[in-house]
């Protein structure tokens, strides 16, 4: 069975992404083994105080996450995009989790980077306020962050992508496809 890291990315308890997230992960479910991480639920200290100088000690949720994305085949994450950008709490959890020795190393102390992620997939699913004809214009900085700067810079594969919008202005009917667009990656786990 495949193994598969979901994190709703949100750092609401109740959000657009909890559903996505719910029907992604009772999808996946038939096939595959799921470790899911609502950020909502996670109490961590978002900043790295001291960048790398000094050894913050992880809190309970934060090695727990860690414990699932070494272990996890395939990571899904499932997040709005709020000003251009991830929700702070998002960055913060890669900030604190993602972390030399674990997700990447440098070679002989210099800049080369050896990636310790590798062999992973991902997807990423964006949710957002803007008009659906924008938003792979407003969603292309948080790509890059997420999936070039973040996955791929620790040796995850490039993300497949999907985007959701305008959810602020979407009705019932439009929300029900994307769910069941969500539930038919979660089948195929994608």
């Amino acid at each position: 069975m495949k193994k598969i890291l979901l994190l709703n990315g949100n750092p609401k308890q109740s959000s657009f992404t909890h559903r996505l997230s719910s029907e992604y992960q009772h999808q996946a479910e038939k096939s595959a083994m799921v470790r899911r991480f609502n950020l909502s639920e996670m109490n961590f200290d978002p900043n790295l105080a001291s960048g790398y100088d000094e050894v913050q000690e992880l809190e309970a949720c934060l090695s727990d996450f860690v414990e699932a994305l070494i272990w996890a085949e395939h990571i899904v994450i499932v997040t709005p995009v709020w000003w251009g950008g991830l929700p702070a709490k998002l960055k913060g959890l890669f900030d604190r989790a993602l972390l030399p020795g674990m997700a990447f190393s440098f070679k002989d102390d210099s800049a080369s980077v050896v990636q310790l992620l590798t062999g992973k997939t991902a997807r990423v699913i964006l949710t957002m306020d803007a008009p659906q004809e924008f938003a792979e214009q407003q969603s292309g900085p948080v790509l890059e962050q997420l999936s070039f700067y973040t996955l791929e810079f620790c040796g995850i594969n490039k993300a497949g992508v999907t985007l959701f919008g305008s959810v602020i202005l979407s009705d019932e009917s439009q929300r029900n496809m994307w769910l069941k667009e969500v539930r038919s990656l979660g089948a195929s786990i994608s």
